[in-house]
């Protein structure tokens, strides 16, 4: 039952939690979908087999690892290849990687490996069948891959100051699924349990492709030097993920998927809600949360990045965790509502980054709370092509008022206000984002929902209040996707950022870092405003510790 107390207690607007620079400092928490799926390996008791491993001393061949679950069997196929320094390169455009990966359904025969072979590292330019769920390629890591095997050839262990500037042996280019390039496509697999949390093909994908980079680097170290070659120690190993550089090509998808970004936003903000709820934590939960906290300090402190836009918001990150430590210290054990009175301090108080990462943490203690929630993460996003044609003009014309004040606010006359134009690469096929003066209009893509929203607005002015919106749309076809999204803002509150997207102020890094901290990225190091680098599963259990592992805190185990 809800106390007076506690029903004061809300979540966070959409006013205040859609906007990009809040969204641009979004910390993983209970709820990213790395974390999601490795807790339910572990409850599932999911193995992990090495079922082939015929790679030679370059680094090329085939391997299989198979994820054998309660119900089905998935298999990662992997394939090596040798690849010139000069020929290794992250861009969209490149036609060689070190290694090319598809997630298979069931387990691979004879025949399905070499049709694999025949496709799978031609990439883009290959086919996939049905059963193919994800396709993905990697590339060594400049700085570590070559450091890790010559260590362990020589019988030493890597340096772990080295393992903690890189944080991966092998990053990611590209993780492909939901039906791209002849993969199967999402809706096929709505229905296993598995997979009813978003990008669970893909986060498997990755943890699989983690521990093909590492059992790498010591079967070439063994053949190197087999008779002085040793294996990775286990704490020095699990402090290696995945790596990966993600750019503009994911902006849009924040945009162009409104119910599901609200539904990932919504199942946060209820949890917050229901932490912040708790009357009084309990000694255990009080610890854990110290315990965290403590370990979150530990990252931010060994979290480094030169880029001018976060290097000085990982100053104020530290400073921020420190006086919340101090906070958390000087509260006695009894104070009622501790979470609420720490998040209300930090808002008042502490930069973005600072509440964003308070945030998760207060996440941590209560997984009875919180875990739950990551089945309502996902979305049927058909809803979002029905236009309510009943609905009144007048009515229709509050709701703009209400969701797009921001927008209606702005003079997009002026030439700062749609500096930007968001586009399709010929060459690459991937979003781009230019000045507008310099790209042609032609191309644009309708990635502006504020710009959309103010013309539609607009365009009503004149039409009488009890009007239908059908007979508008009919009259005016153009304004169909902003009738759209502003009806579904009516129902998903948080489905539209609250911000122009064509602004000159805009940075696109707020867009990647926001859906990159859903999945449950860490140590986001951006390389300009529109590429980062990130580092996943680091910290996370092996295959082989999968049964006993710590599920919940590894994320926080890699400082």
């Amino acid at each position: 039952m809800t106390t007076a107390a506690q029903s004061t207690i809300g979540r966070r607007a959409p006013a205040t939690v859609m906007r990009l620079a809040r969204l641009g400092a979004a910390h993983q928490c209970r709820l990213s979908f790395m974390r999601v799926l490795v807790r339910r390996l572990q409850r599932d008791a999911w193995r992990v087999e090495r079922a082939l491993f015929a790679i030679d001393a370059k680094g090329c061949g085939t391997a299989v690892y198979t994820a054998r679950g309660p119900e089905r069997v998935y298999s990662l196929v992997a394939f090596g290849h040798d690849v010139a320094g000069a020929e290794r390169t992250d861009l969209v455009t490149a036609a060689a990687w070190d290694a090319t990966f598809a997630l298979v359904d069931g387990q691979p025969d004879t025949a399905d490996l070499e049709r694999l072979r025949a496709n799978v590292p031609r990439q883009e330019r290959g086919r996939l069948s049905v059963r193919e769920l994800c396709l993905a390629r990697a590339n060594r890591s400049e700085r570590l891959f070559d450091h890790v095997v010559e260590r362990l050839a020589q019988g030493l262990q890597p340096e772990a100051s080295a393992i903690d500037e890189a944080g991966y042996v092998m990053r990611t280019t590209a993780v492909y699924g939901s039906g791209k390039f002849g993969c199967c496509d999402r809706e096929m697999l709505q229905e296993r349990s598995e997979f009813a949390e978003p990008f669970q093909v893909e986060m498997l994908s990755i943890y699989l492709i983690r521990a093909f980079s590492l059992d790498l680097v010591e079967h070439l170290a063994r053949l190197a030097s087999p008779e002085t070659a040793v294996a990775i120690a286990p704490l020095l190993k699990r402090r290696i993920g995945v790596g990966n550089a993600t750019g503009l090509g994911m902006a849009p998808f924040l945009i162009n998927h409104p119910i599901l970004i609200n539904n990932w936003i919504a199942a946060r903000e209820e949890a917050l809600m229901r932490v912040r709820r708790v009357a009084r934590p309990s000694a255990q939960e009080r610890a854990l949360f110290r315990h965290r906290l403590g370990q979150a300090l530990a990252m931010a402190s060994s979290w480094r990045s030169n880029h001018p836009l976060q290097a000085p918001r990982l100053i104020a990150l530290r400073g921020d965790l420190a006086r919340i430590q101090a906070w958390f210290d000087a509260s006695p054990a009894d104070v009622p509502y501790l979470w609420d009175t720490l998040h209300r301090r930090a808002e008042a108080a502490l930069s973005l980054e600072g509440q964003e990462q308070l945030v998760s943490l207060l996440l941590e203690p209560h997984g009875a709370l919180v875990d739950p929630l990551a089945c309502r993460m996902n979305a049927d996003e058909g809803e979002a092509r029905r236009v309510d044609g009943t609905m009144r003009v007048a009515a229709l014309r509050a709701l703009l008022e209400t969701v797009y004040d921001w927008a209606l606010a702005l003079d997009f006359n002026r030439p700062e206000a749609r500096a930007r134009l968001w586009y399709v690469s010929a060459e690459t096929r991937e979003p781009g984002l230019g000045p507008r003066a310099l790209v042609d209009e032609t191309y644009e893509q309708p990635l502006a929902p504020g710009f959309d929203a103010k013309a539609l607005h607009l365009a009503l002015a004149d039409w009488p209040g009890d009007a239908r919106v059908a007979a508008f749309v009919l009259r005016h076809p153009q304004h169909r996707r902003a009738v759209r999204r502003a009806q579904l803002a009516q129902r998903f509150p948080y489905a539209e950022i609250r911000d122009n997207t064509l602004g000159a102020d805009l940075v696109p890094l707020d867009l990647l870092r926001a859906k990159l901290a859903f999945f449950g990225a860490t140590r986001f190091d951006p390389v300009s405003d529109r590429w980062v680098r990130i580092t996943m599963y680091q910290g996370a259990p092996l295959p082989e510790e999968l049964a006993t592992g710590d599920v919940d805190g590894w994320v926080f185990e890699a400082a």
